[in-house]
């Protein structure tokens, strides 16, 4: 075995990426200590992803303040690599830990999204990557809008800043002053969920509930996304309620798609491409990746998916070391996966598993490593 690729996703509650890939590569070394260990941690743009996208390819972590998700002055942050592209966390100025008790999606903005993509441009990158996760709002994006120079009008024609619950206030868009500020910046979304702006399976219904609104309040913010959603269509001539995606970090992910024309793409496809994953492939062995658990929902693209269908297209070994695995996960198999390995050594409830997984997974590793040399792989 001459080179090994680690990309694991996080086992949530249990190990971050990094600690995964730092467990792997020992017990890998301890039977091949010549072998190159290549480390890719991932995250899917939640809390973490400046962190893994750092810890991947190297890069500076840029500290600023910003106004957080109810108007207030935070410390927060964002990430530049290759010298030119900026990761930006939005949970970073808008997640759900920023919230603390003060849980209020009709009151909690984004506006500290937009403020990050300008001292980004300020600072010369000319590709913007936005992870849509762990959001506190349900603003559809209009703050970060807002902090672009994009225009909210009311009724009466006076100009303010939209929240969740102020969406269905605004009668006219003005975006003019937006394409100076941003032009000629790429932007791409990390977004690992399909669901849409409003309805039943919208951002307000779906995600509303965990962020403090009641039944009540769900129902209002859905009309508000439905609102801006119409606006959009009228003013900018976009129609970005039904893409996949819309509905995630409380609408961002529509809002990205209207003001920044951002293509909202699975986390692990704008991982893999950063990293030029396609040329470390060109000279490995074996990929190992992972995740919580491998379940129907996995082979909807996600990490181990996504990096099973790049090995397959080179011939390259794919095992994926999970949690727990789920029913009916077989048509992995035919994406490129070779094989899957739970580290659930004994059947103990979950608050116990979680105590133990970090040595069951080095454990399981190590059970892999052995049946590879007996075969002399």
């Amino acid at each position: 075995m001459k080179k090994v690729i680690l990309i694991p996703d996080s086992f949530k509650g249990t190990m971050d990426s990094a600690a995964i890939c730092e467990i792997m590569k020992r017990q890998i070394e301890i039977h091949y200590p010549d072998a190159e260990t290549v480390s890719i941690p991932v995250a899917d743009g939640g809390e973490g992803s400046v962190d893994a996208f750092l810890t991947a390819v190297g890069g500076v972590k840029k500290a600023l303040t910003v106004t957080g998700p109810f108007f207030e002055p935070v410390d927060s942050f964002y990430g530049i690599i290759n010298d030119s592209t900026a990761i930006i966390e939005m949970a970073a100025c808008a997640g759900l830990p920023l919230a603390g008790d003060h849980l209020d999606p009709a009151a909690a903005t984004t506006f500290g999204v937009g403020e990050l993509i300008l001292d980004a441009v300020k600072s010369g990158c000319t590709k913007i990557i936005i992870g849509l996760g762990g959001s506190c709002t349900n603003d559809a994006g209009a703050g970060m809008a807002a902090a672009l120079g994009v225009k909210f009008y009311d009724e009466k024609d006076q100009e303010f800043i939209p929240t969740g619950g102020t969406l269905s206030k605004v009668k006219r868009i003005n975006s003019e002053s937006v394409s100076e500020r941003i032009s000629g910046i790429e932007f791409a979304a990390m977004c690992d969920i399909d669901n849409p702006l409003y309805g039943p399976t919208g951002a307000a219904y779906v995600f509303g509930p965990q962020k403090g609104a009641d039944a009540s309040m769900v129902a209002e913010l859905d009309k508000g996304l439905q609102s801006i959603a119409q606006v959009i269509r009228n003013d900018l001539g976009k129609e970005v309620s039904n893409i996949p995606g819309s509905g995630a970090a409380g609408g961002l992910g529509a809002g990205v798609a209207a003001f920044l024309n951002a293509a909202l793409q699975p986390g692990i496809d704008i991982v893999l491409d950063t990293v030029h994953f396609d040329d470390l492939l060109k000279e490995a062995d074996l990929v190992f990746t992972g995740e919580g658990k491998m379940d129907t929902q996995s082979l909807r693209g996600k990490v181990v998916i996504g990096v099973a269908r790049r090995a397959k297209t080179v011939g390259v070994p794919v095992i994926a070391v999970v949690g727990d695995i789920g029913d009916n996960i077989e048509k992995a198999y035919d994406m490129g996966v070779t094989s899957i390995f739970s580290i659930n050594r004994v059947a103990v409830p979950f608050k116990e598993a979680k105590l133990r997984s970090r040595s069951d997974l080095a454990l399981t590793v190590d059970d892999i490593i052995r049946l590879l040399k007996c075969t002399h792989f």
